[in-house]
């Protein structure tokens, strides 16, 4: 995740920004930069990798601005080259930014035939160059910094400065977090309340479509479409040595939120998304003639490798065995020749996933790892890591290392299907341009819990909940009601919508409420006509859909709206809701969200 500081101080403030991107260092990086405004004009200094080169480059070069921005960076668009790096910048404007612009190419077709000139592979220079030309067109810089905004197509957090004003910063806000410190005279921007502990407790968050005009004498808040409102103002806890909650009430909640932004780091990980590419890793191992995938995992994680197989099967024709770790080894299953092992954990020390990888390692398998912890035990004994972009994730059942392990999978599936002829370039741009849109819908999911919250209340009278999906949507079935026996001590469990029949319709009766997960895709009559199998036995239908509301054909008490996305996604879209149903269930029954009774985060012994 990349981290944005910002200060309107009283002196110069170079030292303090590099102080505070050092505070954001937990979230990951490959390269950082300041820029401040100094007698009317803006400099900036940047370097590649960590922040003790850019504190070395600051040593020899030294800023002197009250103003300024930083920026530590994932690449997204363009390489980590210090060309790349933030902030952008020319002689009028700034700009930092973490996030995805979908639009990019089409604001910068426009631009290119306006005459501006692009010297970075990046999204964020459309943002700069947009700014620049409103203020050409004669707008004011808070005018032409909300023109642009009003441009933009996303999920994006924005600090703008003006060499024009140096009591001037512009915020903006569509999905990853960011937070405005009230100082006495001073005023600051982060990614996170920690960044600004040093310098103040006193934080407001902004929410999604906000975007705030900062001075030194505080700051004012708009929506997108310019009226002005209010957020509250905390006292925070956070300290510099510790990940706070950023103004939720449990880490969970806060790393349901992230999935936008660290979704987008972790898709550009692996794809370009300037040519509408997959740039996959090479594994080692010739993807044309690989003869099977074998995935293992615990749990979640195990789940995310089932969509995994889903995927790879449909996409790349690539057949795939999945077993949770703790069964496969001891199936002594045979292992083919020419085979890849797939292993995925959030921790990177799971002992079942461990003991798995070394049998398959002992067989001769090309071993991959899809780890969120690149120093961790299992990414050290991989010969390709495969790394999920999430940040630390406090909360002990797994929301954004799911929903980042389902991306890498995805740009997986892809690679292969590229490789093996099963997807032509026209068909390669498509689902990279669909993963490009996840971030922003997952926003849109976000921006309203109330169902959720109502949903919740309603769930702790239940004794047993049913979770139904089909084909890729089995996996978030499974998933969804893993999390809510997590969570909420309520007994749950996950079908495929088929197999109701088989069994599963014996537990309905008046009153049990089933979760459906149903995308409008191919199979979604065939989900439709289970779900009436339930209503004509009296179940609390809860559906998890993108189709219009009736589609159902029978009563349902929620319908929880997921937006209209490509199929290829749907697995990523319908993880915010059943994340969501869980987490809102669990505050109603006043359980430890954050810490589920007899859970840990990472399972190291069998």
């Amino acid at each position: 995740m990349c981290g944005i500081v910002g200060i309107l101080g009283t002196e110069a403030v170079a030292g303090d920004l590099v102080e505070a991107l050092k505070r954001l260092e937990y979230r990951g990086y490959d390269s950082a930069g300041i820029a401040t405004i100094e007698g009317g004009k803006l400099d900036r200094r940047r370097a590649e990798g960590k922040l003790k080169n850019l504190a070395l480059r600051l040593s020899n070069q030294p800023l002197q601005g009250r103003t300024g921005i930083g920026h530590t960076r994932w690449a997204t668009h363009g390489k980590p080259v210090e060309r790349n790096a933030h902030p952008h910048m020319n002689d009028k404007v700034a700009v930092v930014h973490n996030g995805i612009i979908e639009n990019f190419r089409e604001l910068r077709g426009e631009l290119t035939k306006k005459g501006y000139a692009f010297e970075t592979e990046t999204d964020t220079e459309t943002v700069l160059h947009l700014v620049t030309d409103n203020l050409k067109q004669g707008l004011k810089p808070v005018e032409a910094a909300h023109k642009a905004l009003s441009r933009l197509r996303g999920a994006y957090a924005l600090g703008i400065i003006f060499a024009a004003d140096d009591d001037l910063m512009i915020a903006a806000r569509q999905g990853p977090p960011l937070a405005i410190g009230h100082g006495e005279g001073v005023t600051y921007l982060g990614s996170d309340a920690i960044a600004l502990a040093p310098f103040t407790s006193k934080i407001t968050y902004l929410e999604d479509g906000d975007w705030a005009v900062l001075r030194r004498s505080g700051a004012e808040i708009f929506d997108l479409a310019g009226k002005p409102i209010t957020r509250p103002t905390i006292v925070s806890t956070a300290s510099s040595l510790t990940v706070d909650k950023g103004g939720y009430r449990h880490f969970m909640l806060k790393e349901i939120h992230q999935q936008p932004e660290v979704i987008s780091h972790t898709i550009a990980n692996y794809l370009d998304l300037a040519a509408g590419t997959v740039e996959f890793p090479d594994l080692g191992i010739d993807l044309k003639t690989l003869s099977r995938v074998t995935i293992s995992a615990c749990g979640t994680a195990s789940y995310a490798g089932l969509v995994g197989k889903y995927w790879l099967e449909r996409y790349a024709r690539l057949p795939v065995d999945i077993d949770v770790a703790s069964e496969y080894r001891y199936r002594e299953a045979p292992l083919p020749e020419n085979g890849l092992a797939l292993f995925i954990s959030q921790s990177g020390e799971t002992a079942d996933t461990m003991a798995a990888l070394r049998y398959c390692k002992d067989g001769g398998q090309r071993i991959a790892a899809i780890v969120n912890v690149r120093t961790s035990t299992m990414a050290r004994e991989s010969h390709v890591v495969l790394p999920t972009l999430a940040g630390p994730e406090i909360g002990v059942a797994s929301t954004k290392a799911f929903t980042c392990q389902l991306s890498v999978l995805a740009c997986f599936a892809i690679a292969a299907g590229k490789a093996r002829g099963h997807i032509g370039p026209e068909k390669e741009r498509e689902l990279v341009q669909a993963l490009t849109q996840v971030p922003r819908l997952m926003s849109d999911i976000l921006r309203d819990e109330k169902p959720y919250e109502h949903l919740g209340h309603r769930l702790t009278k239940a004794r047993d909940v049913l979770y139904l999906g089909r084909g890729i949507s089995f996996p978030i079935a499974l998933e969804g009601a893993l999390k809510l026996k997590e969570l909420s001590y309520i007994h749950a469990e996950g079908y495929a919508a088929g197999e109701l029949k088989h069994g599963p319709i014996a537990l309905i009766e008046e009153g049990v409420p089933v979760i459906v997960v149903a995308p409008h895709d191919e199979l979604f009559e065939k989900t439709v006509s289970n779900m009436q199998e339930v209503a004509a036995r009296g179940g609390d239908i809860i559906f998890v859909s993108d189709a219009e509301d009736g589609a159902a054909g029978c009563k349902v008490i929620e319908h929880l709206h997921l937006p209209k996305a490509h199929p290829f996604t749907h697995p990523l879209m319908a993880s915010i809701p059943v994340q969501l149903i869980s987490y809102h269930t669990a505050v109603q029954m006043g359980t430890d969200v954050d810490q589920p009774r007899n859970l840990a985060k990472s399972v190291t012994v069998e």
